[in-house]
């Protein structure tokens, strides 16, 4: 009979947990979609690369979103069964309150191993995906990004600036510059032009206008009164290098490994372009939040677990609630803003890995003497 009261119990909690997770998560991946709406297409990229993205962007936001929803779904279920009068016929089916810290206690530890699955490997793998889709897409829409009175350089070594541009797309008074190397560069002026596609080629046709190429000393300068000017291959100027939250935790974890014998370091750049000295402390901080952080999960589920030490009947119930969510809320605040604290090596980081695993200690043992019980009665 207790199993299936303590099933009861956590399977509330949990579905309550999951709802507000995706709610959350949704409601902030549509912001985030609108803002990457504008970001891609003013970039030229298709319709489908921005729907691809965005959704691999998910991922990340429900790992963020996991903790505080968490905590409220846990807290939330735990007061209404208080105000349903759940709670008491628990206690009078012979549950005791240390039972119930033991259930939850074990279960938060299932809770941690989802966690870090999802930090570990699902987040950082959907950002690298979304990175190499960026990486590896064309500019498609050339149109989108070419803005009137405004000097356009979103496409690497390439600046367009049109004086004017109606509604049909036609430019007018246009300037283009074309860096080639070193000391190389083609600028281009134009009176009028338009956006055309020629044989799977995207392409400006100009109008009435001179172009000047320059190679080192030597200046050439030739009149026309049209061309064409060919926008496709041209190096989008996406970020190359793989950033170390995309790089996979096993990758992270051999990198910090190397660093720690001297006569390896040289073995360490291998692993990925920015395993090096410099960016240990990063690595670190990305470590963190994917290996340590999960791990402030049983502190916050016995942080909602508080509010049975009284009954709704106590006087100073309503104080009990919102001490237990102003306690929690700050416990969040405190597990992310602490990644600023991180040093370069283990043993300087040992300090903060170590915090959620003395929280969950003292806070088990505060319940254990609180109620005065052992997990054998």
């Amino acid at each position: 009979m207790k199993k299936i009261i303590f099933r009861k119990f956590l399977n509330d909690c949990l579905i309550f947990f999951f709802i507000t997770t995706i709610s959350l998560s949704l409601i902030i991946w549509v912001f985030q979609a609108v803002n990457y709406f504008d970001i891609i297409l003013e970039d030229g990229r298709s319709y489908w690369i921005y729907t691809k993205f965005t959704f691999l962007s998910l991922p990340k936001i429900i790992s963020k979103i996991l903790p505080f929803a968490l905590f409220l779904g846990f807290l939330n279920v735990i007061v209404k069964y208080e105000n349903n009068n759940q709670l008491m016929i628990f206690w009078n089916f012979g549950v005791n309150k240390m039972q119930v810290i033991n259930f939850f206690f074990k279960a938060s530890f299932f809770i941690v191993f989802i966690q870090i699955l999802i930090t570990s490997i699902i987040v950082p793998k959907s950002q690298e995906i979304a990175r190499s889709l960026l990486r590896n897409s064309d500019i498609n829409f050339f149109e989108s990004f070419v803005k009137p009175k405004k000097f356009n350089d979103t496409v690497r070594n390439l600046t367009i600036y049109s004086d004017i541009k109606d509604k049909t797309g036609n430019l007018k008074n246009i300037y283009i510059k074309k860096i080639n190397g070193e000391n190389s560069f083609q600028i281009t002026y134009a009176k009028t032009g338009f956006f055309e596609n020629n044989e799977n080629n995207e392409i400006i046709v100009l109008e009435n206008g001179e172009t000047i190429n320059v190679n080192d000393d030597k200046i050439t300068i030739f009149k026309f009164s049209k061309s064409n000017f060919i926008l496709n291959n041209l190096d989008p100027g996406t970020i190359k290098s793989t950033k170390t939250q995309e790089n996979s935790t096993l990758d992270l974890v051999k990198c910090i490994k190397t660093f720690s014998n001297d006569q390896n370091k040289k073995a360490a750049q291998k692993l990925f372009n920015n395993c090096n000295q410099k960016n240990l402390q990063e690595i670190f901080r990305e470590l963190y939040k994917r290996l340590v952080i999960p791990f402030y999960t049983p502190v916050l589920i016995l942080i909602s677990l508080i509010i049975i030490i009284q009954n709704k009947e106590s006087s100073n119930y309503i104080k009990y609630k919102l001490l237990t969510f102003f306690i929690g809320f700050i416990l969040i605040v405190i597990s992310e803003s602490i990644l600023r604290y991180s040093k370069d090596t283990i043993l300087d980081n040992i300090k903060i890995i170590i915090i959620p695993f003395v929280l969950t200690f003292l806070l088990y043992f505060f319940y254990y003497f609180k109620f005065n019980l052992n997990t054998n009665k």
